[in-house]
């Protein structure tokens, strides 16, 4: 029994020391030396069913990028040039060499976002609307990846489901029912959009117009 409770607690103390372990950081060395003070965003590669995914996460990162303190290239702006050089889908945006994207807009890095889940999905009686986003930043002007990183939220997340089987079903109708109105996934890519982006959620480091910058 003292044989067992010896081997026991050295298992036990690698194992708490691993869950107290800070998160290791992503190596920001490059945004660091890179530097950039503005940034093209270009909308979403999406690869959710969902059609309103793409138009609905491009106006969330916008928000968090310029409170982080860096210039956004306006939406509009982007959006009417590229199609003003053929390029109405975002796959194809995505496709456009980078020396043209610098040479056209003048923007110091591209911020590439593919949406890798949006909408509501049916689980027996519960359902839920996910967002799942990941994004590459690159310098226009040497292309160098400066940094990268991915983020979900959902809206059953903190969601109570304490009130019983009758209670979880009347969520779940009173949820469809919105799905099919509004457009419940905006509020929901609010939230991914901050966690993968806010320097404070561990997102980009602080841009140049921030009073934090070099701080972080």
């Amino acid at each position: 029994m003292n044989t067992r409770i010896h081997l026991f607690i050295p298992a036990l103390c690698v194992l708490l020391l691993t869950a107290c372990a800070a998160p290791r950081k992503a190596d920001m060395s490059e945004l660091r030396n890179s530097k950039p003070a503005s940034i093209l965003v270009l909308p979403p590669v999406n690869l959710s069913p969902d059609i309103r995914g793409s138009l609905t996460v491009l106006s969330t990162v916008t928000l968090p990028l310029a409170e982080a303190g860096y210039y956004v290239f306006p939406v509009a702006l982007v959006d009417a040039t590229f199609k003003e050089n053929g390029l109405s889908l975002p796959d194809q945006m995505h496709e456009a060499p980078l020396a043209k994207l610098q040479s056209i807009f003048g923007a110091d890095a591209v911020l590439y976002l593919t949406l890798e889940k949006y909408g509501s999905s049916y689980v027996v009686i519960d359902s839920q609307t996910v967002v799942s986003v990941k994004a590459r930043l690159v310098d226009a002007r040497t292309g160098t990846l400066l940094w990268q990183g991915q983020a979900s939220a959902s809206d059953a997340e903190g969601r109570d489901n304490n009130n019983g089987v009758l209670g979880v079903l009347l969520t779940s109708v009173i949820h469809q029912l919105a799905s099919n109105i509004g457009n419940p996934g905006h509020q929901v890519a609010k939230v991914a959009s901050a966690r993968l982006l806010s320097p404070h959620n561990g997102g980009l480091l602080y841009g140049p117009r921030s009073p934090n910058y070099g701080k972080d």
